[in-house]
């Protein structure tokens, strides 16, 4: 999949999902899913220092 197709798929998917949601369902969906990126992103941040700390 190229970076195109998959922020083609990822827009397609918010708006399906958009579709489906009332405002307040929406807004706390968007915050539940920001929550979980920046979670995974710390995670991947950490892992990675302590790769190099154990190398």
């Amino acid at each position: 999949m190229t970076p195109c197709e998959l922020t083609a798929l990822i827009t397609a998917l918010a708006n399906t999902i958009a579709c489906k949601l009332n405002d307040n369902e929406l807004a706390l969906l968007s915050s539940v899913l920001v929550q979980l990126g920046d979670t995974l992103a710390t995670i991947a941040s950490q892992k990675a220092i302590c790769e190099k700390t154990d190398s």
